[in-house]
């Protein structure tokens, strides 16, 4: 065993299983010491008691790895339910102090797992989702939980639609998240990048060019036209992803006006099937309201309209809307732009 008379000068020092028992017993103070040397054999007592004698200027690192360990064996050993963290927290801030607890504390509740859930932000979200499926409603929540907002609803989206409201009951219910749940976490998480391993990476690279561009506030147009001399065909599929259709709900009501003097009701009665509610709404506001019920008339006789027969027509109505683009006669907002008054 290495002595360590002065621990702060030992940083490359490797620590014996009794070394780090000495600085668990000394970071709990001396009636929680002394509970706990009432409970070992002579021989143990006497080589405890040395070392902790002899140590002095102990190093945060070396405190912090030692109540670590500690924890990793404890909970590999003990029967009885893990401690809460708010528990934790007050008896490791008067053992050892706000700084040391909060840094032991973060590595045993979750701070650990994040790294392994940002490996997940490049997996499909609706892979996850099927993944996470067959999970109970608690185990689904706090898995959303440690995931980006945006990426969590796109799971959420591509989970079956009964029981979603559940999954988000329990995520806002979260507070403290007992250590066996982070275990079941983990395990769960661990399965998930193992699979991920054995799938190929998927990326919407039109979709993205797409993004890309319509956030280009300079010479948009000179840098598809450059992108068109490569590859006429990849270039078609950009500008009808630049141009999709569901960004009209995002557009002036001068715009859908506009919009409406060119494009024949009745094609807007078939586009706006199974549409979202925000871009019929915008529609629909920028029509007189005599207008607008006549409409709302004509889509309930339409019936049900197959869905090639739609997008075929929102790619029409979108033709017509580059077209009074380009020719400068409306301002498309490409993207969700930030605003401010």
């Amino acid at each position: 065993m290495a002595e360590l008379n002065n621990f702060d000068g030992a940083e490359s020092t490797v620590l014996t299983p009794v070394e780090q028992a000495a600085i668990v017993l000394l970071s709990i103070g001396e009636e929680g010491a002394a509970a706990v040397l009432r409970c070992l054999e002579r021989d143990e007592l006497l080589e405890l008691t040395q070392v902790m004698s002899r140590m002095s200027g102990i190093k945060v690192d070396a405190v912090k790895s030692a109540i670590q360990t500690f924890f990793d064996d404890y909970r590999q050993q003990s029967g009885l339910h893990g401690a809460s963290r708010s528990y934790l927290k007050r008896s490791l801030d008067l053992a050892l102090g706000s700084d040391i607890a909060n840094s032991v504390l973060n590595t045993i509740y979750g701070d650990a797992i994040r790294p392994k859930m940002a490996r997940l932000q490049y997996a499909s979200p609706k892979w996850l989702a099927e993944f996470v499926a067959s999970e109970h409603v608690q185990m689904q929540a706090v898995f959303l939980a440690f995931l980006p907002p945006v990426l969590a609803s796109q799971i959420l989206e591509a989970l079956p639609s009964d029981g979603r409201e559940l999954v988000l009951l329990n995520m806002a219910r979260l507070d403290e998240i007992d250590r066996d749940v982070l275990y079941e976490l983990e395990e769960l998480v661990g399965r998930c990048l193992s699979a991920l391993d054995t799938q190929s990476a998927s990326v919407e690279g039109v979709r993205q060019v797409a993004e890309i561009l319509n956030r280009l506030q300079d010479n948009r147009a000179g840098m598809v036209e450059l992108l068109r001399a490569h590859d006429p065909e990849v270039v078609s599929q950009i500008e009808m992803s630049m141009y999709d259709f569901f960004i009209l709900s995002r557009q002036t009501e001068q715009v859908i006006t506009r919009l409406l003097d060119d494009v024949p009701l009745e094609q807007w009665a078939i586009a706006l099937k199974g549409a979202e509610p925000a871009l019929r709404d915008a529609i629909l506001t920028a029509m007189p309201r005599r207008q607008a019920q006549s409409f709302e008339d004509l889509m309930r006789r339409s019936g049900p309209v197959p869905m090639s027969r739609i997008e075929q027509t929102r790619r029409e109505i979108m033709v017509s809307v580059k077209a009074l683009a380009d020719a400068g006669e409306i301002d498309i907002q490409l993207f969700a732009e930030a605003t401010a008054e």
